[in-house]
């Protein structure tokens, strides 16, 4: 998601916030090609929800001019991410959550027990 987050940054997402479009979530990486050593988790912004147009980046990949119900359209921002461009649609399954917040920038640690988690926060990592 390079430029909106630098590559290492720490981020809050939270489960059940719906999907709508422009809203940054959290993926699952599933059976997408995981590079050694990567996340198993990536960061995409909504295109496009269920019964929107596939936009036409991804249209010739998905097959379908409507997005199906239970799925969705992903882009990152960077202009050569790996993406709906070259999955195709993305099942709602796979989307973790949303991102809220940058807890820190990248190569500074996160906090050690932060007070919203109760000590009880999951690592994405």
């Amino acid at each position: 998601m390079e430029p909106t987050f630098a590559s290492g940054a720490r981020l809050l997402a939270v489960r059940g916030l719906g999907l709508r479009r422009g809203r940054v979530v959290v993926l699952a990486h599933r059976d997408r090609e995981r590079p050694p050593g990567s996340s198993a988790y990536l960061v995409k912004r909504v295109a496009a929800v269920p019964g929107d147009p596939v936009p036409p980046a991804v249209r010739a990949v998905a097959g379908a001019d409507v997005v199906p119900p239970g799925h969705c359209v992903v882009l990152g921002d960077n202009a050569d991410s790996v993406d709906s461009r070259v999955w195709g649609f993305v099942p709602r399954t796979d989307v973790v959550g949303r991102v809220v917040r940058v807890l820190s920038p990248a190569g500074l640690p996160a906090p050690a027990s932060p007070a919203w988690a109760g000590g009880r926060g999951r690592r994405l990592t």
